[in-house]
Order: structure tokens, then C-alpha cells, then sequence
């Protein structure tokens, strides 16, 4: 077994919370073949990664107060298992319904592994030092959205689409059996939870009067929705629009999720010395002015991959700082119920995200304009909400938080 607090039960939640990632990022070259094999139009393949992102949304919602019942590790096991199922569905789908009803499974299972990697990083190593893990988990499982693209053209060009879901199939399996055979239980039975539909949802009730959580999950919900600004609409930008070949694409994704790693990097180098909220001013204004930028280029007429990939890499820096030290902002004040805070921490994010991504499937008109806007938005949005609810509230007398029900 390995032992909690060490490297490799880091390195494993990591490789668990990297699922969402990989499920994402390795078929968005594939896109374009997707809708060609599949005789549908690209509003159709972008909403097999809305409909991904509702599906994660909602399951949250469930695996997390659950986990908090009856553990973190069998829950995962659960959804990974329902994830490799669905998985193969997806690679042998004949035709969009398929696929969609593939995805919105997959993504059911897959929440497992983010929702519940962070609510053990929570139970682990408690509020003040979970910041800092989290950053080093993100700069850790930022490698599975840098290669992913890469990997996915790949597959494309020699397998076909198909292998990009098989591939999936088997990564889960491989976590199922390191599930199985080797992780620990992180969360102490003095610490379980009822799952009676009261205390869930009082407990969902009182996190949405939590000022704090309200405003750290803004924060990162609104980078979130920009971030899957354009993961919806890159490739179909920067392939169709642009020129870019597959391959290029995946090199230039790969740029991008340098800045995330960087970001990454840099948050959990300076989580104490700056401090939480410090990091997160520098990191919403990044992603506030990466995102106009790109805006503003767009409506300017300036349609070259660099004046999408440049502007993004910047963002997803400040993204690097802003999902870790976010995810624990949120988490900090709730340790009996960490389960259900990081359940509805990440439907609201997935929630707000799908909805961008949708807007931005319905209304792309075939240039970079709506994705772009699209992201300054996510920048603007995030940093109006730390503006509001974070600094306003440290500049504010404390207020008592109140506690979780157990029963």
C-alpha cells in the first residue's frame, strides 16, 4: 500500500485527477475527422464536449457527499469502472447519438477521479497546506493536457479516431488496478458523513452562503469557462480557420500548457510567501488582459495562430495559479464535508463551463471572433469576482463560518 503523505500517493491522485484532462484534450485534434466519419457538422462534435462537461457537472454533485459516506477509494473505483465501459462505447460508435450517449457516460464515471482526488488532497494535508499540494499536483498532471493533443494526432493519422477512446479505455484500467491493489483510504471513519438528502442538501445550502466559497468558486468557474472557450472552438479556429495541420495543432497546444505548467509552478513556489489571495490578484489580472487581448486582435482583424496560441499562453498561466490556490480556498473552511464542497465547487465549474461552450459552438462563424470573446470574458469575469467577493471580504470584519451537518 502506499503510505499517504508520500510522493507517490501525490503522483497517484494526480494520475487519477488527470482523467478529466485526457478525456478532453486527446480527441480535440479528431474533431474535424469526428464530424466527417461520422456524416454530422461540427455544432454536433462540439457538443459531445458540452454534453461531456454537463454529464461531469451533474455527476459531482453525487459522488462527492457519497464519498463522504462511504469513502473516497470505492467511489473511485465505481466511476473509473463506468468510465472504461463507456469508453468503449465511444470508440465503437456508429454513429453522434452513440457518441454522445458515450461521452455523457464517460464523463459521469470520469468525475470521480477530479472530484475526489481534491477532496483527499483536503483530507490529507488540511487547508493551509493543501494549496501548496494542489499546485504541485496541477504542475504534475499538467503533462497529460500537454502531450494528450499530441498523442491524439498521432492516433489519428495512423489508427484512426477510434484509438483515441480505446486508449482511454486503457489508461482507466490501469488506475482501476492501482485503485484496487495499492491506494489507501484517506478519509478517517471519524470523519464520514450522512448521505440522508437532508444533510446533503443542507449542507449544499450552507456552502452557497459561505461568501468565501461563493467567491473562490467564481474565481476559478469564470478562468474554467474561458479555458473551455477554447478547447471548444481551437481546433475548429486554428485547423479549419487557420490552416494549422493536426500535428501543428498539437504542438501549439503544447505551448499553451507550458504557461499552465509555469503557472502551476510559480503558485505553489510563492503559496506561502505571497499568499493565496496575493497569487490570485496577479493571476485574475493575467487572465483578464491575455483574454482582451486576444479579443481585441480578433475584432481587429488579425486572424494568425499567433494572435490566439500568444494570448492563451499568458492565460492559462494565470490559470496555473488560479485552479490550485482557488480549489483550496473553497475547500479550506469545510473539512468535515470535503466531499460535497469539491462536488459543488466543481458543478458550478463544469456547469458555467458547458455553457460557454456551448454559446461558443452555437454562434461560431467561422473565424476566431466568438472564442475569443468568449475568453476575455472567462479573464474579466474572474477577476470582477475576486474584486468583489474575496477582497471586499478580507477588507471586511470576519465572519464566523458556519459547519457542516454530519446527521
Amino acid at each position: 500500500m502506499l503510505r499517504l503523505t508520500s510522493p507517490a500517493m501525490v503522483a497517484t491522485l494526480a494520475a487519477l485527477t488527470a482523467l478529466g484532462p485526457l478525456a478532453t484534450d486527446m480527441y480535440l485534434p479528431a474533431m474535424p475527422a469526428m464530424a466527417e466519419a461520422l456524416n454530422t457538422g461540427p455544432d454536433q462534435v462540439q457538443l459531445t464536449l458540452s454534453l461531456y462537461m454537463a454529464g461531469f457537472a451533474l455527476a459531482q454533485l453525487f459522488c462527492g457527499p457519497v464519498s463522504d459516506r462511504f469513502g473516497r477509494r470505492p467511489v473511485m473505483i465505481a466511476g473509473f469502472t463506468l468510465f472504461l465501459a463507456a469508453s468503449l462505447l465511444c470508440a465503437f460508435a456508429p454513429n453522434v447519438e452513440w457518441l454522445l450517449a458515450g461521452r455523457f457516460l464517460q464523463a459521469f464515471g470520469g468525475a470521480a477521479g477530479p472530484v475526489l482526488g481534491r477532496a483527499a488532497v483536503r483530507d490529507i494535508y488540511g487547508p493551509v497546506e493543501a494549496g501548496r499540494v494542489l499546485s504541485y499536483m496541477a504542475s504534475t498532471m499538467a503533462m497529460a493536457p500537454a502531450l494528450a493533443p499530441v498523442v491524439g494526432a498521432g492516433l489519428l493519422l495512423f489508427f484512426g479516431w477510434e484509438s483515441v477512446f480505446l486508449l482511454l479505455a486503457v489508461y482507466a484500467a490501469i488506475m482501476l488496478l492501482i485503485l484496487a491493489l495499492r491506494m489507501p483510504e484517506p478519509l478517517p471513519q471519524d470523519r464520514r458523513q450522512s448521505v440522508a438528502p437532508r444533510v446533503i442538501l443542507a449542507n449544499y445550502r450552507m456552502l452557497l452562503t459561505q461568501r468565501s466559497f461563493i467567491g473562490y468558486t467564481l474565481i476559478n468557474a469564470s478562468g474554467f469557462a474561458g479555458l473551455f472557450a477554447f478547447l471548444s472552438g481551437s481546433s475548429f479556429v486554428l485547423i479549419e480557420y487557420m490552416g494549422l495541420t493536426p500535428f501543428q495543432y498539437g504542438t501549439g497546444f503544447t505551448l499553451i500548457v507550458a504557461g499552465f505548467f509555469s503557472g502551476t509552478l510559480f503558485s505553489g513556489r510563492y503559496s506561502h510567501s505571497l499568499g493565496r489571495d496575493r497569487l490570485l490578484l496577479l493571476a485574475t489580472l493575467m487572465c483578464a488582459l491575455a483574454g482582451t487581448s486576444m479579443a481585441v486582435l480578433a475584432l481587429a482583424g488579425v486572424h494568425e495562430p499567433w494572435a490566439v496560441i500568444g494570448p492563451h499562453v499568458l492565460f492559462l498561466f494565470g490559470f496555473g495559479i488560479v485552479m490550485p490556490q482557488s480549489m483550496a480556498g473553497a475547500l479550506a473552511p469545510n473539512p468535515q464535508c470535503a466531499g460535497s464542497a469539491s462536488s459543488l465547487f466543481g458543478f458550478l465549474q463544469m456547469t458555467i463551463a458547458a455553457l460557454g461552450g456551448a454559446l461558443v459552438g452555437q454562434f461560431h462563424d467561422g473565424t476566431s471572433h466568438t472564442m475569443a470573446i468568449a475568453i476575455a470574458l472567462g479573464g474579466l469575469v474572474s477577476l470582477t469576482a475576486y474584486l468583489g467577493l474575496i477582497r471586499r471580504r478580507n477588507g471586511a470584519s470576519s465572519i464566523a463560518q458556519a459547519s457542516c451537518r454530519q446527521g
